[in-house]
């Protein structure tokens, strides 16, 4: 007996054509999560150890860079309040990619409000992305990704902004792989006090 279904897999809509008992075992075998496909779920408060683990380790990765390398010695004891605040805040969300049992990248997004003088009144901004040094190439930071354009979309925002700093080219060329293109320059001078 033939039969016509559509099956979800992985973001793509499928047809299947077959006997029903080979639908059965397509169905089946489609609905078995693919294990070394990251998993990514929303930061809670239980997660606040890891979420300042990770964006710390982003920072110190940084430590050659002339605004981020900049870490104060008690970074931790600030790093705590302040992203225990930001997972809570219902204006923002930080997700978390887990692959083979261990939290291996981190985003976060902010609903932020635009200038009064420009459109759009409000937009989705990325910050403290961060996929682990071994993770990295497999698919963790378009699993990321997708979630933050997923909840920008919930939230009726058309546009996602980040800042990524100029000093890595494998991060300069993942954010133009997903679709960021460079729209300003970031500039910095120090000046005696």
């Amino acid at each position: 007996m033939d039969a016509r279904r559509l099956s979800r897999v992985a973001g793509q809509t499928r047809t299947c054509s077959a006997t029903a008992e080979r639908v059965t075992e397509t169905m089946h075998d489609e609905a078995v999560l693919d294990w070394s496909a990251p998993q990514v779920r929303r930061a809670t408060v239980d997660d606040l150890a890891t979420v300042v683990a990770l964006r710390l380790s982003l920072l110190r990765e940084y430590a050659d860079h002339p605004v981020y390398g900049r870490l104060r010695a008690d970074v931790e004891a600030r790093a705590r309040p302040l992203f225990e605040q930001q997972i809570k805040a219902p204006d923002q969300a930080i997700f978390l990619a887990e692959h083979g049992g261990a939290i291996v990248g981190i985003v976060r997004c902010a609903d932020v409000k635009g200038s009064p003088l420009l459109l759009p009144d409000r937009y989705c901004y990325i910050t403290s992305v961060f996929v682990r040094p071994d993770h990295r190439r497999q698919g963790v930071l378009s699993a990321l990704m997708d979630h933050a354009e997923d909840w920008a979309r919930s939230r009726g925002l058309a546009d996602m902004r980040l800042h990524n700093s100029t000093l890595h080219a494998m991060a300069r060329a993942a954010w133009d792989q997903l679709g960021f293109a460079v729209n300003e320059e970031v500039r910095l001078k120090h000046i005696a006090r």
